[in-house]
């Protein structure tokens, strides 16, 4: 063989070699440009929750005030103090009530005599009428003195009872078993209560039972029941989570910058008393929840095998009869190049995980998602594209002569 034809049969050799090359890199099938994600059935918790902030109170609290002016004469408790029920707390000065109780006495004492009087004024009159002795005008005059003195006498002993207890609201008293919250006045001050009650002091009941008024917005409180789980934390412990549950849905709503909330009350046991009046919790209601039950990723069911996806060699094995709705799903799995539908039941979803009640077991693997990748050179063009698409903006300055052709 001479040296011409050895070269012709290189040159010939390596065309081949390139044409291998290149209908490798350029001329596979789409489907092995395909990346499927798969996912096993497990078992797990399903919950979906709605959250909001709200306010840490106790679950029964009173303001203590007093329905008598004067000045504060002793005070016989402090900020967190436990008090009883009936337990004296406050007391005003009772000169000016004690003299205005004198004066109410003193004042019947008076309404009694004359009252005394015209009855026994009324009863000669009414023998002496009755045989005719004296005139009708005497005796109506005889009788009007009477129920006029009556009247007078039985108001008078309405104000000498209204004295004796304006007397005993001087002395404040505890109403319920429970702490010192607030304490709002000191020795020496004087308090009035011409128009509304002043409030002196405010009593919780019990720290150990406490309750959040949580806030929620329009668009969630239709999934907030009674009974749901919650749970919350506050600032003050941020590495401490605390249970609760919902109590009560209120139905008066609130609008606060144009923002509709409802008030939900979640009980908050507080047996350590890490719980203080007035913090602000950050809750989640859990509106849907279930334990230890069958889930797969909710992405799943929006997978479907089909063009750009498979290849001209795939099999596709549909379920035959089944229509999907919100209960009755398909998801996919692919044994070597066939994909095969499995009807399932649902049950609920939070978003991200969706229970499955029957239909497939557990460990099983099915498609969640694909991902086409691009065939060599096509990143590139629609790089150096998207380089024209930008030197070539339409609303920036051309340069003299830059749209004529080259």
């Amino acid at each position: 063989m001479n040296k011409k034809k050895k070269i012709i049969i290189a040159y010939a050799i390596g065309i081949v070699v390139l044409g291998v090359v290149a209908w490798m890199l350029w001329g596979k099938s789409p489907e092995n440009k395909v990346t499927y994600e798969t996912a096993k059935i497990t078992k797990g918790n399903i919950s979906k929750m709605v959250t909001a902030t709200g306010t840490v109170e106790p679950v029964t609290q009173v303001e203590v005030g007093t329905q008598v002016s004067g000045k504060v004469n002793k005070l016989y408790v402090d900020y967190n103090t436990q008090v009883k029920k009936g337990q004296l707390l406050a007391e005003l000065d009772r000169t000016v009530l004690l003299s205005e109780l004198a004066s109410k006495k003193s004042s019947m004492a008076s309404c009694k005599t004359e009252y005394e009087y015209q009855l026994k004024n009324y009863n000669r009159s009414k023998t002496l009428h009755k045989k005719n002795l004296v005139s009708d005008t005497d005796y109506e005059t005889a009788y009007y003195n009477y129920e006029k003195a009556k009247d007078s006498y039985d108001i008078s002993k309405n104000d000498l009872s209204k004295a004796e207890t304006n007397l005993s609201y001087a002395r404040i008293y505890s109403p319920i078993d429970g702490v010192v919250l607030s304490r709002s006045v000191e020795e020496g001050q004087t308090v009035a209560s011409s128009f509304s009650t002043p409030t002196l002091f405010i009593i919780a009941n019990d720290l150990k039972k406490m309750r959040v008024i949580a806030n929620v917005d329009e668009a969630d409180i239709g999934d907030v029941r009674l009974g749901q789980r919650v749970s919350f934390t506050v600032d003050a412990f941020p590495n401490d989570t605390f249970e609760g549950e919902v109590t009560q849905v209120r139905q008066e709503a609130t609008t606060t910058s144009n923002v509709v909330t409802y008030q939900v009350v979640v009980n908050a046991p507080n047996p350590d008393f890490k719980l203080k009046p007035g913090l602000t919790a950050n809750i989640s209601i859990y509106t849907l929840e279930k334990n230890n039950v069958l889930s797969v990723p909710a992405k799943a069911f929006r997978f479907t095998p089909e063009k750009p996806l498979i290849g001209s060699e795939d099999k596709v094995v549909k379920a035959a009869g089944i229509k999907e709705d919100e209960t009755h799903k398909i998801l996919w799995k692919r044994e070597g190049r066939t994909f095969t539908a499995i009807p399932v039941t649902i049950g609920i979803s939070n978003g991200s995980q969706t229970e499955i009640i029957s239909g497939i077991s557990l460990g099983q693997e099915i498609l969640v998602d694909a991902t086409i990748g691009q065939m060599p050179g096509e990143a590139k063009t629609a790089a150096k594209t998207e380089e024209k698409k930008t030197e070539t903006s339409p609303f920036m300055p051309q340069r003299p002569g830059a749209n004529k052709t080259k």
